[in-house]
């Protein structure tokens, strides 16, 4: 493979690929917050405002449980460390790719490819690794062992 092909097959791929998850990860984050702050800031004004009418009581549950699923789904989701962790390694990508096209250091050398791909395959294997972890620290936690038996 020449560093040509490596460069638009799976580096600019991968650049393309955590942008838009970031991006992504970035607009659900703040669609979930901003719907949670509003309804949060709600409740008080139909539990003080209502004057004790009994839809005024309904509608402050209704913001309370919205809150708590919203709070909940953010917290299950992980959209704003997504979003931190997609952009971290985006531009980390970025950043190598032009220090490679410029021939910086550390791409100073005669044939840098080699030690481009690998620093290129090490940051995704990085965040890759991290997902990872992430997802098997989650599986344990919601499937407890049972150490009665």
């Amino acid at each position: 493979m020449t560093s040509d092909e490596y460069m638009s097959d799976r580096v600019d791929d991968q650049i393309k690929w955590y942008d838009q998850k970031s991006q992504r990860a970035q607009r659900w984050f703040k669609i979930f917050r901003a719907v949670e702050v509003i309804a949060a800031g709600s409740i008080p004004l139909f539990a003080g405002f209502g004057g004790g009418a009994s839809w005024s009581v309904v509608v402050a549950g209704v913001l309370g449980a919205v809150v708590a699923i919203l709070a909940s789904l953010l917290s299950l989701n992980q959209f704003q460390e997504n979003w931190i962790e997609y952009r971290t390694t985006c531009e980390s990508l970025k950043h190598e790719k032009y220090l490679f096209l410029t021939k910086a250091e550390p791409y100073h050398e005669e044939d840098p490819f080699g030690l481009f791909v690998q620093r290129i395959e090490s940051l995704i294997s990085k965040e890759n690794s991290a997902w990872s972890q992430y997802t098997r620290s989650g599986a344990e936690s919601s499937n407890p062992k049972n150490t009665n038996g």
